[in-house]
């Protein structure tokens, strides 16, 4: 019974939350340590000195209280949701994945000098994982309800990225294409599956290699690298 109990719990959503508050602890405890521009999103250090871990760290990196705060709260709530629908490996990848593909896109367009961090790569990516859902489940009337809020949200977020300089809209489009892509391709688990066609997720992993590749290909090009 503990072991069915433990596996109904959120446990990826907490993990990657406990990641983000030790990362966001140890960067206020010992600055000299400069977690967030070692780990941060920087396409020069990317080329220059091959530090390719950049394109996972920045997920779990945040930029003073606020931006930690926010998107902590984010995460433990809307991740619990999203895990519990979509199963607990599923939902990792997902989160992963949408995660880097924002800070791909973030590199390949992205100012030279813009360094950025944060959740909301991943974030967005669960906001995408959920308009999949509201794709294939149409006449389910609360996920159609969730949807339009996230729709609303995504928007929102989006009008307000064009005119304020700090946001990254390039990590948060990146990753929200990311959770879509990878909420097509991961589908539901156990019968939900078979309401996904396995041509739209051979599709949906096609079109997120190729993403991935054009991201690097034009971040390399843009560097003057190829």
């Amino acid at each position: 019974m503990n072991l069915r109990n433990w596996k109904t719990q959120p446990f990826i959503t907490i993990g990657f939350l406990s990641i983000q508050t030790a990362v966001f602890a140890l960067a206020y405890l010992l600055p000299g340590l400069m977690i967030e521009f070692r780990g941060s999103m920087f396409g020069p250090a990317v080329v220059m000195n091959h530090e390719y871990w950049r394109f996972i760290t920045p997920l779990f990196i945040h930029y003073g209280l606020m931006h930690f705060a926010v998107n902590s709260v984010i995460l433990y709530y809307m991740g619990q949701q999203v895990e519990a629908v979509y199963g607990h490996w599923r939902f990792f990848a997902i989160y992963l994945m949408s995660g880097v593909a924002g800070n791909l896109l973030s590199f390949a367009f992205n100012d030279l000098r813009v360094q950025s961090a944060g959740a909301s790569t991943g974030l967005f990516g669960m906001f995408g994982a959920f308009i999949v859902l509201g794709f294939h489940f149409k006449d389910n009337p609360m996920i159609q309800a969730m949807v339009r809020q996230f729709a609303l949200f995504i928007g929102l977020n989006f009008l307000f990225g064009i005119f304020d300089q700090t946001i990254d809209f390039y990590g948060h489009l990146g990753g929200l294409i990311g959770g879509i892509l990878m909420g097509n391709i991961v589908a539901l688990p156990l019968k939900s599956v078979k309401t996904y066609s396995i041509h739209l997720r051979i599709i949906s992993g096609m079109i997120l290699v190729f993403f991935i590749g054009f991201c690097i290909f034009y971040g390399l090009q843009k560097y003057n690298f190829l």
